[in-house]
């Protein structure tokens, strides 16, 4: 999906780009940040072709809401799984995972993310290698 199509359907702003804990260009749109009253915060993020975060856990928990494109959740273990415009990806706690857009398409999903950014535990890259057998 080219991006100029995705943009029709783009509800929140593209964002700022993201550098940290991403492989390719990623863009990150804060919705929601007041801890009152379900302590969680609610980020936009819109993955051009090929981007991809990191392999990562949440002490919390976290869930995706996808709004557009096609992307992949992959669970340490677990096959890839291919996710499109409604999907929704409940992570529990302590799960590692990363997710990101497929080569040819950009993905944009909502995060909602228990607890702080302390919450979150960063780990490494998701390899060029292992990214491209998908």
């Amino acid at each position: 999906m080219a991006y100029e199509e995705l943009s029709q359907s783009i509800v929140f702003p593209l964002g700022k780009k993201v550098e940290a804990n991403f492989i390719g260009d990623a863009y990150l749109q804060m919705v929601f940040t007041d801890p009152t009253p379900l302590n969680a915060a609610i980020g936009n993020i819109t993955f051009a072709p090929g981007a991809r975060n990191n392999w990562h856990f949440h002490k919390i928990g976290q869930v995706l809401l996808v709004t557009g494109g096609e992307g992949w959740y992959q669970e340490e273990g677990k096959a890839a799984r291919l996710l499109k415009q409604g999907d929704v990806v409940n992570i529990p706690p302590d799960v590692k995972h990363w997710h990101g857009a497929t080569k040819d398409s950009w993905f944009v999903h909502l995060a909602v993310t228990a607890g702080t950014s302390q919450d979150t535990i960063w780990l490494s890259p998701v390899e060029d290698d292992w990214y491209n057998n998908l």
